[in-house]
């Protein structure tokens, strides 16, 4: 049957008559929307991130980390032209409101235009960091993008150029619609929806955590947002700011990432698991039925020789066999004193040896280290909201101490090496925390160029580093940086470390797992192992293997020392 496989982090609708769905399996389904039941489907070389129909339905554009947007018919997803001028992940792709054009927002920092040929229109080139999102005004050959440079531009495509400049004071935006009266709203990190009409501006606090889409139904005056503190907001929108509307917290399943109005009645929502979930925002009421969950592994460690998963569904195992269940998706494992630390979506940090909660934050969690401090465990778990959860660890007594505010950003990784803590983050910076007095050592704000996906201890003071700019960062205990070309060209997911520091293993968004030898200068080891992604790396003391876990569920050992 078809089905998704991996999460679904982009969804669309077509009044109550089709949805659409994008996944990190590459896969793109089309649904029927009054039966839930599947008509098509289609692949993209690597994670499918969004799409969108046409104003028609008549056809679909996707967008992915293939560095492609594609345009397929409705209803049999038959290819008809693939936008291939990308030079990194297309975020999000959309329709003119009347003409065959599409656009495209890429992490290569550009906005393009294409025709339903294929042919390239237009490219505006203005953004300093990635786009993540875009839309056509909807009275003119005008284009609107916001970017994680802290900016929303207005783009002519009659002169090719930029014609309007709105600096958000670099707080990143990562989603913005366009009302029918050309005003702009757009949702930040910092949990708001901004107005902005002409030369006006105002804010309003709509969440506790980042808003990471927002949805418009112009002709309703209807606004959704949704955020990592796990609520979908309903808004009025009239002629002053969006008025509260309704709203409701997210099942664990539910990835708010993305979602669309369905026909009179319905909000679809992208999720972990196979299909999508419906909410009847006019009776306040989630849709029932059961959905099947994925299988992927987000993370693998090895203890005592025994290799332990956690992944989409929230189950742990042990060498493959169900041993415990948080029941929401989980990011990663780590051993802290006599626990074993998990956490992801829900904000909750539980026990995987287990299931049982041990403390509750106020949005997702990334990552985890232990440490310890004045003689007793401790665990340091990274927050999307930027900060660093410190956590007392005395035998099963798991006490929250306190947060260190890391990053104005999500934390994309926690290591440990001697007595430094180092992290990494969203938006590219590094900061080091000395173990013993839990005081903040320094802070680099642009210690990459892109954004930071991970980092790992080498021991003596030592870190490494990855990143979405292809680049191994190899620092030292002052904060100086050797910076190594890799073999990857993907987006590099994780970083892990032999025990001696010698040998560091990165893997990629490709499901390509590459070894760096320290000590010769080279890189020693260079495969894909799959094509679905490796999502964690570890080190196995006992076997000397790097494990390197799949969004395909499986686990991939390799060896530190190549035979």
């Amino acid at each position: 049957m078809i089905a998704h496989r991996s999460p679904i982090s982009g969804i669309a609708a077509h009044r109550d008559q089709y949805v659409l769905t994008a996944g990190y399996d590459n896969q793109v389904i089309l649904w029927d929307a009054k039966t839930q039941q599947p008509l098509a489907r289609a692949m993209h070389d690597h994670l499918a991130n969004q799409g969108a129909f046409s104003p028609n339905g008549d056809y679909v554009v996707t967008s992915s980390s293939d560095y492609t947007a594609r345009l397929w018919t409705v209803p049999n997803l038959r290819l008809v032209a693939v936008f291939a001028d990308q030079e990194d992940d297309v975020e999000m792709s959309v329709f003119h409101p009347s003409k065959p054009l599409v656009a495209t927002a890429s992490r290569d920092h550009r906005v393009r235009v294409y025709d339903f040929s294929g042919r390239l229109v237009q490219t505006f080139v203005g953004h300093a960091a990635d786009v993540i999102s875009v839309e056509w005004m909807s009275d003119a050959d005008e284009l609107v993008s916001s970017s994680d440079d802290g900016t929303i531009k207005r783009w002519s495509l009659a002169t090719g150029g930029l014609v309007g400049d709105i600096d958000l004071n670099g707080i990143e935006t990562d989603t913005i619609v366009i009302a029918p009266d050309s005003r702009i709203f757009a949702g930040n990190d910092e949990g708001e929806i901004i107005m902005i009409d002409g030369e006006r501006r105002a804010t309003l606090k709509a969440h506790d955590a980042g808003v990471k889409r927002l949805v418009l139904d112009g002709r309703r005056g209807l606004l959704v947002s949704l955020s990592y503190d796990r609520t979908m907001r309903l808004w009025k929108v009239g002629e002053g700011m969006p008025e509260a509307s309704g709203g409701t917290q997210l099942p664990p399943e539910v990835w708010p990432r993305s979602c669309s109005f369905e026909g009179d009645d319905h909000v679809v929502f992208s999720t972990f698991h196979s299909t999508y979930r419906r909410y009847n925002w006019k009776l306040s009421r989630w849709d029932s039925s059961e959905i099947a969950p994925t299988h992927g592994a987000n993370a693998a460690i090895a203890i005592d020789g025994k290799v332990w998963t956690i992944g989409d569904a929230g189950v742990v195992r042990v060498d493959g066999v169900e041993h415990a269940n948080t029941r929401s998706l989980c990011n990663f494992l780590s051993v802290a004193g006599e626990v074993v630390l998990t956490g992801g979506q829900l904000g909750k940090v539980f026990d995987a040896r287990n299931g049982r909660e041990l403390y509750q934050h106020r949005s997702p969690l990334n990552c985890a280290v232990s440490f310890v401090h004045e003689g007793v465990t401790h665990a340091i778990v990274g927050a999307y909201t930027g900060e660093g959860i410190v956590l007392r660890i005395e035998g099963d007594e798991v006490r929250h101490v306190r947060d260190l505010p890391l990053h104005p950003n999500a934390v994309k990784g926690v290591a440990r090496s001697g007595d430094l803590l180092f992290s990494v983050a969203a938006d590219a910076s590094a900061t080091w925390v000395r173990c013993s007095t839990l005081e903040i050592v320094a802070t680099l704000p642009d210690a990459h160029d892109k954004i930071a996906n991970g980092c790992a201890g080498l021991g003596d003071g030592y870190f490494a580093s990855i990143s979405r700019d292809l680049k191994l960062r190899i620092w030292s205990p002052d904060q100086q940086a050797e910076v190594i070309d890799t073999p990857h060209t993907h987006s590099i997911k994780c970083v892990s470390a032999s025990g001696d520091g010698r040998y560091i293993a990165t893997g990629s968004y490709y499901g390509r797992v590459a070894i760096y030898d320290r000590v010769e200068r080279r890189w020693s080891f260079d495969a894909r192992m799959t094509t679905a992604g490796v999502s964690s790396l570890s080190f196995d003391p006992l076997s000397r293997h790097f494990l390197a876990s799949s969004y395909d569920g499986q686990v991939y050992r390799v060896p530190a020392i190549p035979h």
